[in-house]
């Protein structure tokens, strides 16, 4: 099976160029294309919007669409499925899932289609994975990581960059928004390697690994 994986931030496609091997295998093919941040479904799921402007939810009418298409004309035994990956936030689950399916559902024909939200944030599933933090910054504070409820809605890269940037997050927010970016991408880059995708405390990246390796067993 082939994977098409949008996520909303280069940190988030250094992540997954990592870890998708390592749930699924080398059997499978994937590529991860990032987008320049989240934004918003629009209104009107029906209209045109600027391909130049990559932002994830604007575009994922139109790139729904298009997959939808390009899928069907894919011989049967040649298999796709399309995953949104992207970081809750403070939305409501809940409202969200229910606005994501309602586009999916405009969509005709229909792409095969998994919606993969990280709780809160991208951050969270690194946080699922205390050891791999621990390897790769050794001089992580525990006193940081294990005070960490999985999946809470706590500001989630606050945590991390607590336990591991000097200073922590108070001084990586001083830096503005592209550090913070930059910042993000070192831990992707650092921690993912160490990951053991099977012992894994958060519940939002365990549905996705579920739900990848779901699909992927289905073409075995």
């Amino acid at each position: 099976m082939h994977f098409v994986i949008l996520v909303e931030d280069q940190s988030g496609k250094k992540a997954l160029d990592i870890l998708i091997p390592k749930i699924i295998g080398e059997q499978h093919t994937f590529e991860v294309k990032p987008y320049r941040g989240i934004g918003r479904i629009p209104s009107n799921l029906r209209g045109k919007s600027d391909p130049s402007k990559r932002i994830l939810l604007d575009q994922l009418p139109r790139l729904l669409r298009g997959y939808g298409t390009t899928f069907a004309h894919y011989p049967k035994d040649y298999q796709a499925a399309v995953f949104v990956v992207c970081d809750l936030d403070d939305k409501c689950l809940k409202q969200f899932r229910s606005e994501l399916l309602t586009l999916l559902n405009n969509c005709t024909p229909k792409p095969e289609t998994r919606f993969c939200i990280a709780i809160e944030e991208g951050e969270a599933w690194f946080l699922g994975d205390i050891q791999a933090i621990k390897a790769a910054y050794p001089k992580a504070r525990d006193a940081h990581l294990n005070s960490y409820a999985n999946d809470s809605i706590c500001g989630t890269w606050e945590t991390l960059a607590d336990a591991v940037y000097p200073g922590g997050a108070q001084a990586l927010s001083a830096l503005g928004w592209q550090m913070i970016g930059a910042e993000k991408s070192k831990w992707a880059e650092h921690i993912t390697p160490c990951m053991n995708v099977d012992e894994n405390n958060s519940p939002s990246f365990c549905y996705f690994r579920g739900k990848l390796r779901q699909l992927a067993s289905m073409t075995a």
